[in-house]
């Protein structure tokens, strides 16, 4: 049978935060999380709209438990914070889903001097996730979702000596690195917990097609080309609704059965119930050992998890 929200067990005690959970994936992600008894903390750049989102949750789940926390992914200084905001609060977090993300946009540049698509989508969940790990660590066996994407596959590993694709830029191609190296951070991530011997998981899922803002946003910014263009239309006539996009990720998070290292997507590639996808990259061990360099050389985080644990 197909797996859907109403699979989700009861979550009643437990800490949720998802990153981006001011509209979209992020949203239908956070209200089904609360809808099944977890306190989700709502991470959002946007203060306006992640208050706007956390009513609307309300009006359809008035005992929902919901927390804004501001978290601006673009800045080391911002994610940092956030986290720090969270652990703070929360000594055990049992969910984590970094869910935000840009898509296609023209060259631009983080508060610290990186490439956008790379830096939100990547640094700035690397920061935020080692900044989260003595709650996930403390937690009975946290799960971390990182959100990927099919455009994956068009990705390249990041290149070392050029982190920010200097003269080889292009929106659709830093679009694919930066998902290639989600898919790559929740792998290594669940190396890291297996090596430190805690139960922690760290899992991988992708949206498929899913009719959300983010199609809408990358045609506004116009970096996208035709493709932004096709992608918008495609999503609009034959993309999935937001809360079913979100499945996968909230499967990943959620289902028993799911395990770390797994990667979960739509059944037919963009479209779907959430089944187990395989991975199927070569010389994944090498990528995975030049963006743990990168990323640990570049923000001057570590993911030492034996170190997190106290």
């Amino acid at each position: 049978m197909s797996w859907t929200t109403n699979d989700i067990p009861d979550l009643s005690g437990k800490i949720a935060v998802v990153t981006g959970a001011n509209g979209g994936l992020g949203l239908e992600t956070s209200r089904a999380l609360a809808a099944a008894g977890a306190h989700v903390v709502m991470a959002a750049r946007n203060q306006d709209k992640a208050a706007n989102a956390r009513d609307d949750i309300l009006a359809g789940l008035p005992d929902a438990s919901l927390e804004i926390v501001e978290l601006d992914l673009g800045s080391f200084e911002s994610t940092t914070a956030a986290a720090a905001t969270i652990v703070a609060a929360h000594p055990t977090v049992d969910i984590v889903v970094n869910n935000a993300g840009l898509m296609a946009m023209p060259e631009r540049r983080t508060a610290d001097g990186y490439e956008m698509q790379f830096g939100v989508n990547h640094l700035g969940h690397w920061i935020f996730t080692a900044g989260l790990l003595p709650s996930i660590l403390a937690a009975d066996a946290a799960r971390v979702v990182t959100v990927s994407s099919t455009a994956h596959h068009m990705g390249r590993a990041v290149d070392p000596d050029n982190v920010n694709m200097e003269g080889e830029y292009s929106p659709w191609g830093a679009y694919g690195r930066a998902k290639l190296a989600n898919l790559h951070f929740a792998i290594g991530l669940q190396r890291e917990f297996e090596r430190a011997g805690f139960a922690a998981q760290s899992l991988a899922a992708h949206p498929g097609l899913s009719n959300t803002d983010l199609q809408t946003h990358t045609v506004a910014e116009g970096g996208g080309g035709w493709m932004a263009s096709a992608s918008e239309w495609l999503a609009s006539k034959t993309g999935m609704s937001a809360d079913d996009g979100a499945r996968s990720q909230l499967r990943a998070a959620t289902d028993p059965n799911a395990k770390g290292g797994e990667f979960y997507g739509p059944r037919w590639v963009n479209n779907g119930a959430p089944i187990r996808k395989p991975i199927i990259r070569p010389g994944i061990d090498s990528a995975i050992e030049k963006l743990w360099l990168v990323s640990e050389r570049e923000t001057g985080v570590s993911i030492d998890v034996e170190a997190a644990a106290g």
